[in-house]
């Protein structure tokens, strides 16, 4: 299957949306026709339809859910970040070759006995043939001619039978020629003896009488480096012994780039047997195809058949593929890099094989020396050394192809005329290579092939193939991409962007994708060499999947990140129009189009980030109207890279100079712009998914940053009503001022430096007075006073303060910074924060005096100074961060009399750091030493994090799938059997005594607590939101921990989230906080996989909303309420406000029920104890309103009856009456319990057995059937003194198993079973 084949359907398959996830497409009609529909069909279908009780939906699964909502949500390890170790330093050149052959035909060297015949061929012309002067020239030529094939442009001198002067002159002569470039130094001494032991090589005299030896010092000190020298000469390893020497290469290693060929060993002396050259190892470097055919020819069968002369003969030129001559040369080229590739280090290869085209040919045509010179029993040398690479498989391949080429080659040369029948050697590779793709991993060998797939794709019929593997080859990893560039593809694909072959596109798109994912650096030679206008027209195509022209858009937003030419160029290409386009185009909620909406707002955001005049062209083409409905998608991802093309489309105000583009954009348009942005923004401040508001956050600091003097007005004016209540929340303060304490100690502000507009540090001192707590003025000098705003009027560095925006909206964007910085997850928490400290807000915190004491509780009491800490991340505080102080500038060192329990935290620094002490050190100045003002802002995580997705393999489903399935299926058995055994076992009454009983060790007793279903595990919590995990068959605790470090607490609910698969902790806390945990159960091992504020529109740190929430898992939605005149319903798979419900009541709702088997059906208890009946799938939710308890009491409980019957619920009211109601056939109750007089605080209902249970704050657990009748009375714990149960706070059924968990205040947790049910 062709890549982009496979890419359409492995993106269709993965694009395909969960129906089931859904609201408003989740009930079949079939069951849900509607709540007054017909009940008999309804119970028909009880036993029938019992796999409605296992909802399908899962959520909360995707990948930006796998890291810790504690940290930023960066891209993999395998990020765009990626250190390219496969550039070469720097490319090198040979730019002159000096070629001294000392021959003295006629005359043998005194060292050397020639046998008879003897090889006598030199640049395969015969010295005899002629008059020795005119061979000798000859054979100069003919070599000059061999080296110039391999580099033409370099310069070539020839020097003949030569003396010591004549050397030095040629040598001096081509250094100052190649000046930095390499130079290549080929000696031929066959003419002369052997090199000394002192590493020394012959020339001669004047008069040709003498030998004259020259130091190897010598020549080096003439050559200098770069230089590479080819010795063929007998011993020639005694050359490079003396070089070694010299450059000390045993020991650390020479910074000398120098590199040596050598003929044979020390004591070697080349063949004389006539079937070689003399100068074999010569011709081996410079004719390698004719050299190895006629080596080969000699040793096949072909030998009887095919004349050795037509070797001579083949027709073709070395650089047309076409042709038979070059189709070997390019065999050749492809076996040798291969073997090159297997048998070197990376680091190497790409020093010999990739930086120089000359040395990269010469150590090519180096390995078939090696082969063909050990058969003659000579062992040619080089440096840097090589491995023995004779024998290497891969030397098959070649000869096999060689032999196909022989077997065609009389045929050729008889007829011109006759065609050419191309090698089926590369496809043979390819298949190869395709067999590797299809077995092969990051822990096996690489595949060896890799090579010959760069040299296919030099050929236009193997190209489409080649790259449709490379692209598979590329997706399996970094590690791959990586490779591929190790061994030179780079240029390779580079080079193809240039043509216009319509079926390569896609793949093309694919491999950039991938290379990218991996090295941001290939930007700077995509602009240089015009490549994005490839992917600007790939990405306006109509014809390629949403998929393939996201990854088109990624691949520009690279190009564009952080790299002014690319933005440049990619402006002036009109990126901006073509994206803006495609937005317009896009259907809104398409699930194919979600990646590429996402990446087309990356891409905007990367080109006008930091760019003015991109800037510009975006808000006069009304960039920001387009962009923000995207922040409505039901994609998490789509809104946030939404929220990062409008924030990166704000002006941040940093420089002083204005474009000539910005002064002929109108300034009111520009202000325009910025408040529909900004008002924009706004509407997504408390959306459901961090991605998203952190986003928010970072795009509130860019505004901050143009509009700080507004905003610390809007501040002061929005705290200045809540000043008491301000001072008073600090737990420490507070704690004080029961005690009657009067006054607060001098607390000095830290040193504040702004920049004026002169650029100067403007300073001044502001102090918090010592006046009393319940006194109306506030900190003297700080935004808080009058006097404090009044006289800030130093200007914000370069900021223009002439825009003034609508005061409602600075007071909107200051409550939304304030909810930011109280977020619940604790690195938007952060980032709120910071955002804060940017207009001059910093938060105090509370550190409690031990780490289980009661939250809030001040440090124990010394006369130790309050620190500065130096913390670098707000989430590693102790304690909770609400109050908070304007900073003003700046003040003395810290006092010994500061109120001991604070410390302020400096919000500025966020590296990872970690404190031996929480407290030790003193915070920066706001701007720090040496920092400036672009430092402070926070950084945006959308991008890097969106890259990683490109960096994973998306051609291969994966692995851990059918795993997943196998576990699930597992439980669903379980549950489908005990779901049976609850429903039709006949329970006649509860025991009275407790299978097991948990100490929690709650200072504030049990608040919560809910049971595993499939573990022996019980999850309770505290009012102070302690999280403790229990396994009650080992009875050992199993993890704790604190939901959270704010100082403002309070628990409404725990429930479980995706129980049928990896089953997630919800905890509700009752400020409307939602925190979403995984590894729960494991100690110290707890993540925070999400967290938001399910109740919108109140002020941040309200206490008194008292939230209720109930999770439906069938719909994947989360319902809340509490003091407020809505019931919020979230879609936890969009991570989005999907409907604000009016609840047609003016009492809070206090208590929730989602139907568990009835997607769209929720029932809501109000404190006034009136019901009312919700059917979210319509118009008009609110379908039945009626009051059926008698008294005026809150409702404690309320829950859809077990059974698939979707209109009986039970309610229980704080009065102690229990009501039954059937709301399909009347508002009234058909049975009334009243269980406890005053005094019922909890009830609980099983989800599948007919049992329901109600606690007293008397002490006193009542059981009873759905027909009324009481199971069990629970009074005491079984204990040698009969100890009553303490004051029944909580209690949960088991899901599938009739055990009921009772929690009270004293801190105990009792878990009991039915009399049918052994005890543990």
């Amino acid at each position: 299957m062709a890549l982009g084949d496979l890419m359409v359907s492995r993106f269709s398959q993965s694009s395909v949306s969960l129906a089931s996830n859904h609201l408003y497409e989740k009930d079949s009609e079939a069951t849900t026709s509607s709540i007054y529909g017909n009940g008999a069909e309804e119970r028909d279908a009880n036993a029938a339809t019992s796999m409605a009780y296992l909802p399908q939906t899962l959520v909360l699964s995707q990948v930006r859910h796998n890291a810790s909502e504690a940290s930023p949500p960066l891209g993999t390890s395998d990020g765009i970040v990626f250190a390219p170790k496969w550039r070469l330093k720097e490319r090198m050149k040979t730019g002159c070759v000096a070629l001294v052959l000392c021959l003295n035909i006629t005359v043998d060297p005194p060292d050397v006995i020639k046998i008879s015949p003897c090889a006598r061929i030199e640049a395969w012309i015969d010295p005899f043939s002629m008059a020795p002067p005119k061979a000798l020239e000859a054979i100069g030529k003919n070599l000059s001619t061999q080296y110039e094939r391999w580099q033409p442009r370099a310069r070539y001198k020839v020097q003949l039978d030569p003396t010591h002067d004549e050397v030095k002159k040629l040598c001096l002569t081509c250094r100052k020629y190649a000046k930095t470039e390499r130079v290549l130094f080929h000696y031929n001494g066959h003419g002369v003896p052997k090199p000394t032991a002192n590493g020394e090589i012959w020339v001669f005299n004047k008069q040709y009488t003498q030998y004259i030896p020259l130091p190897i010092v010598e020549l080096d000190s003439w050559l200098k480096t770069p230089s590479i020298y080819v010795f063929d000469c007998s011993a020639a390893r005694m050359i490079l012994n003396a070089f070694a020497e010299l450059h000390d290469w045993g020991s650390s290693g020479s910074s000398r780039d120098c590199i040596l060929l050598a003929a044979c060993d020390v004591h070697e002396t080349l063949p004389q047997s006539v079937e070689f050259p003399a100068d074999v190892f010569t011709s081996c470097l410079t004719t390698p195809i004719k050299m190895a055919l006629k080596w080969f020819c000699r040793r096949s069968l072909l030998k009887e058949i095919i004349d050795e002369s037509l070797i001579d003969l083949i027709p073709g030129r070395q650089n047309d593929r076409k042709t038979l001559l070059g189709e070997l040369n390019w065999i050749f080229t492809a076996v040798t890099d291969t073997i090159a590739w297997n048998v070197l280090p990376h680091e190497l290869f790409q020093r010999l094989f990739r930086q120089d085209l000359l040395v990269a040919s010469l150590f090519r045509n180096f390995l078939l020396a090696e082969r063909i010179m050990r058969s003659a029993n000579c062992n040619p040398i080089s440096h840097p050394m090589l491995p023995p690479t004779h024998q290497h498989h891969m030397w098959d391949a070649w000869d096999m192809a060689a032999e196909i080429c022989l077997s065609h080659l009389p045929q050729l040369v008889r007829d011109p005329n006759a065609e050419f029948e191309p090698s089926p050697f590369f496809t043979e590779q390819l298949t190869a290579f395709e067999v590797w793709l299809d077995h092969g991993s990051e822990h096996k060998k690489p595949p060896e092939q890799l090579p010959i797939v760069l040299q296919v794709l030099l050929s236009q019929c193997h190209r489409y193939r080649a790259l449709v593997l490379l692209g598979r080859f590329l997706d399996m990893g970094s590690w791959a991409v990586d490779l591929a560039l190790s061994v030179g593809i780079f240029p390779y694909v580079l080079k193809l962007l240039q043509t216009t072959t319509n079926e390569l596109r896609q793949i093309l798109v694919f491999i950039w994708t991938k290379i990218l994912a991996l090295d941001k650096s290939c930007q700077i030679d995509l602009v240089k060499d015009g490549g994005h206008t490839y992917f600007i027209r790939f990405l306006d195509s109509l014809d390629a999947i949403p998929d393939q022209r996201a990854m088109a858009a990624f691949v520009l937003s690279v190009i564009v990140d952080g790299h002014r030419r690319g933005q440049e160029a990619c402006l002036e290409a009109n990126l901006i129009g073509v994206c803006l386009g495609h937005l317009e185009l896009s259907r809104p909620s398409d699930s194919q189009q979600e990646k590429f909406l996402q990446w087309l707002c990356l891409c905007l955001g990367k080109l006008w980030e930091d760019f003015v005049e991109a800037q510009i062209v975006g808000r006069e083409a009304n960039a920001f109207k387009k962009l923000a409905p995207l922040l409505s998608e039901p994609q998490p991802e789509v809104r946030a890279a939404a929220v990062f093309a409008l924030g990166t489309l704000l002006d941040i105000g940093f420089g002083s100079s204005k474009s000539s583009l910005e002064d002929e954009f109108d300034d009111d348009e520009k202000i325009r712009a910025e408040e529909t942005i900004i008002k924009s923004l706004l509407d997504v401040v408390s959306d459901g998914s961090p991605l998203v508001r952190s986003e928010v956050a970072v795009a509130l600091a860019r505004f901050a940053f143009g509009h700080k003097k507004h905003l610390k007005l809007a501040a002061a004016s929005y705290w200045k009503p809540q000043s008491s209540s301000l001072l008073t929340s600090l737990p420490s303060i507070a704690k004080l001022h029961e005690a009657g304490s009067a006054t607060i100690v001098s607390l000095q502000m830290s040193p504040l430096t702004r920049a004026s507009t002169e650029s100067q540090p403007v300073v001044r001192e502001a102090r918090i007075s010592s006046s009393p707590l319940g006194s109306s003025g506030l900190m003297q000098g700080s935004p808080l006073s009058d006097d404090g705003i009044m006289h800030d009027s130093v200007s914000n560095g370069a900021v223009h303060q002439q825009r003034l925006f609508d005061n409602a909206v600075y007071s909107q964007c200051v409550r939304s910074m304030f909810a930011l910085a109280k977020d619940p997850s604790p690195r938007i928490a952060s980032l709120g924060r910071r955002v804060l400290s940017i207009i001059g807000i910093e938060q105090v915190v509370a550190k409690p005096s031990k780490p289980t004491g009661r939250i809030g509780e001040a440090a124990t009491t010394s006369n130790t100074p309050l620190a500065l800490s130096r913390s670098s991340s707000w989430f590693d505080m102790h304690a909770g961060n609400m109050p908070l102080s304007f900073r003003t500038p700046p003040v003395s060192p810290p006092r010994t009399n500061y109120l001991p329990g604070l410390r302020r935290v400096c919000s500025l620094e966020f590296r990872p750091h970690v404190s031996s002490s929480p407290d030790s050190g003193l915070a920066d100045s706001f701007l720090g030493a040496s920092g400036s003002e672009r430092s402070l802002l926070p950084l945006s995580t959308i991008y890097n994090w969106s890259c990683g997705y490109f960096s994973k393999p998306l051609l291969s489903e994966a692995d851990a799938s059918q795993e997943i399935d196998t576990k699930r299926e597992e439980k669903e058995k379980f549950a489908l059997e005990h779901i049976a055994k609850c429903q039709h076992s006949s329970i006649s009454k509860l025991n009275n005594n407790p299978i097991a009983n948990w100490d929690t060790r709650f200072e504030t007793g049990t608040k919560t607590a809910l049971l595993h279903p499939f573990s022996p595990i019980v999850v309770a919590a505290d009012e102070n939101e302690r999280i403790r995990v229990w396994n009650y068959e080992d009875a050992t605790l199993l993890n704790g921990f604190d939901n959270h470090d704010f100082p403002d607490k309070g628990i409404s609910k725990l429930c479980l989230v995706n129980e049928l698969d990896d089953a997630l902790l919800l905890v509700a806390s009752c400020d409307g906080s939602v925190r979403i945990w995984k590894n729960y159960a494991t100690k110290g091992k707890q993540k925070l996989v999400t967290g938001f504020s399910s109740i919108q529109g109140h002020k941040p740190g309200a206490r008194d909303l008292n939230a209720v929430v109930d999770w439906q898992q069938q719909s994947g939605c989360l319902y809340a309420s509490g003091e407020v005149s809505t019931v919020e319903l979230w879609d936890l798979e969009r991570e989005q406000l999907v409907r604000s419900i009016p609840s047609e009541s003016e009492c809070g709702v206090t208590a929730l029920s989602a139907s568990q088997v009835h997607g769209s059906q929720l029932t809501a208890g109000f404190a006034d104890g009136s019901l009312r009946l919700y059917d979210v799938r319509s118009p008009e939710p609110l379908v039945l309103a009626t009051r059926p308890h008698p008294k005026v009491e809150r409702v404690v409980g309320l829950s859809f009856q077990p059974g698939l019957d979707p209109s009986k619920v039970v309610s229980a009211s704080q009065a102690g009456d229990i009501q039954f109601l059937d709301l399909r056939t009347s508002r009234d109750t058909y049975l009334t319990i009243d269980a406890h007089r005053g005094s019922l605080t909890a009830l609980a209902v099983h989800r599948h057995a007919p049992i329901i249970a109600s606690g007293s704050a008397k002490q006193l657990i009542k059981v009873f059937s759905l027909e009324g009748e009481q199971l069990g009375r629970i009074l005491y714990y079984p204990s040698f003194m009969a100890q009553k149960i303490g004051s029944v706070s909580c209690l949960a059924f088991h899901p599938y198993q009739v055990l009921l968990a009772a929690g009270a205040v004293d801190s105990l947790v009792s878990l009991y079973t039915h009399d049918n049910s052994q005890a543990r």
